[in-house]
């Protein structure tokens, strides 16, 4: 009896993308903001209470992102909430490598 290979498939970088939901690129880039605060919040050791004060949101909000729930939650907000953790947030602007496509949107944590 032989054992059967699952069928693998390579993903493109972007899960939300890969499950076909809208507003993939936005949802990465929250997510990939979401993460970036919950390591801060644990490097610090802040509670979800004091953790929410320092960033200007509730706790129940800012439960809500560290889970996941970030759907009415601006980018623009929640890199504030970034900076307001004393982080620098830097846009950079460049030619997409590929004429013709789209651009994307990447995030990039420099954690200490």
């Amino acid at each position: 009896m032989s054992k059967r290979r699952p069928n693998i498939e390579v993903g493109s970088g972007n899960i939300f993308a890969d499950l076909g939901l809208p507003d993939a690129e936005d949802m990465l880039l929250k997510s990939s903001i979401a993460i970036e605060l919950r390591r801060l919040i644990k490097q610090r050791k802040f509670t979800q209470v004091a953790a929410a004060k320092v960033a200007g949101v509730s706790q129940a909000d800012l439960s809500k992102i560290l889970r996941g729930q970030f759907r009415g939650y601006s980018e623009a907000k929640l890199m504030r909430m970034l900076t307001a953790f004393g982080q620098d947030i830097e846009i950079t602007t460049r030619p997409h490598r590929k004429s013709g496509e789209a651009g994307r949107i990447t995030f990039t944590s420099h954690a200490a």
